[in-house]
């Protein structure tokens, strides 16, 4: 598998559109990563996740979440951003 595209994925990000681009890499390289730093930026992840499904479902595809905790370096400090790992069942 090579470089895999990670989504970042903000509080203001609409959940529409991030399904979109989800569906959209999914359907490309059967495997995403998306990455949220703060509840409401995981809010809207998880929400785009739920309506790829829908986007998807059509086509046959279900699919699997896994989520992970991933440090990472916004502005020079260490943030704790949660990762979720999707691709088809």
């Amino acid at each position: 598998m090579g470089i895999m595209d990670i989504l970042k994925v903000s509080a203001q990000s609409q959940p529409k559109s991030v399904a979109g681009a989800l569906a959209a890499i999914l359907r490309e390289k059967s495997t995403a990563e998306l990455q949220a730093v703060g509840a409401g930026a995981v809010n809207q992840a998880v929400k785009a996740i739920a309506i790829t499904r829908g986007f998807v479902a059509p086509n046959g595809i279900d699919l699997v979440v896994v989520p992970a905790f991933s440090e990472i370096v916004i502005d020079g400090e260490d943030r704790t951003a949660i990762k979720f790992r999707v691709e088809p069942r």
